[in-house]
């Protein structure tokens, strides 16, 4: 998951770039608001982390150009703490705003609840190329539509829901096929199979966790 920071000061990129390495995002820097423009452009930006006060062209002004060409969620950061400033840029559609100076913590918390919050507003479960949209009822690997069983994919969907969560077997026939399943635990191991063969390169998503059963595993 890549995001975007943008800012005029190297020292504030390089911060903040450090302390979301550590938290497994892709990170792209720009250096004023042109250049977030074009970053833009040419790459997937899930999130912005956007510097209203800069030379050549303000971060307000880049919010309303990239605007045109995507909707993308960004958070505001700047030295000004205003009442009319904070207004204005969520008038823009801001979703959050981070005064300077700053926690580098708290700011990549405030980033993971906006992005958790955006995903879960959407119906919408997004790791990488793969793409469950629950509205939709639908699931797309590189935007291509995968024809999934009903099983395969209420079982997708609650692995995606439980990112990073080591699912037991027992829980999984629980939650899939219901209590009164009269299968066996090796029901789960033929659907995550077959599961695993329509994910292509994202078969590996879903690991095997060894004498228990599976976890949903990506690295932003």
């Amino acid at each position: 998951m890549k995001i975007l920071i943008c800012d005029d000061e190297a020292l504030i990129r390089s911060v903040i770039k450090e302390y979301l390495l550590l938290e497994h995002y892709e990170v792209i820097e720009a250096e004023d608001g042109k250049d977030a423009i074009e970053k833009v452009k040419n790459n997937d930006i899930a999130l912005i982390v956007m510097d209203i006060m800069m030379p050549n062209m303000d971060g307000y002004q880049a919010i309303k150009e990239i605007k045109k060409i995507k909707d993308i969620p960004f958070i505001m950061l700047s030295a000004r703490g205003e009442e009319f400033d904070k207004l204005y840029g969520f008038d823009l559609g801001g979703d959050d705003y981070v005064t300077k100076p700053f926690s580098p913590k708290e700011l990549v918390a405030r980033i993971k609840a906006v992005l958790k919050r955006l995903q879960n507003e959407n119906n919408v479960y997004k790791f990488k190329g793969l793409v469950l949209d629950d509205l939709a009822h639908e699931v797309k690997v590189d935007d291509k539509v995968l024809e999934l069983t009903p099983k395969e994919y209420d079982l997708l969907k609650y692995f995606m829901q439980n990112k990073n969560i080591a699912l037991s077997r027992e829980a999984i026939l629980s939650s899939i096929w219901g209590y009164d399943f009269f299968g066996d635990e090796r029901t789960v191991d033929t659907h995550v199979k077959t599961l695993r063969n329509s994910l292509g390169k994202y078969r590996d998503f879903i690991k095997t966790v060894r004498g228990m059963g599976y976890k949903f595993e990506v690295k932003d």
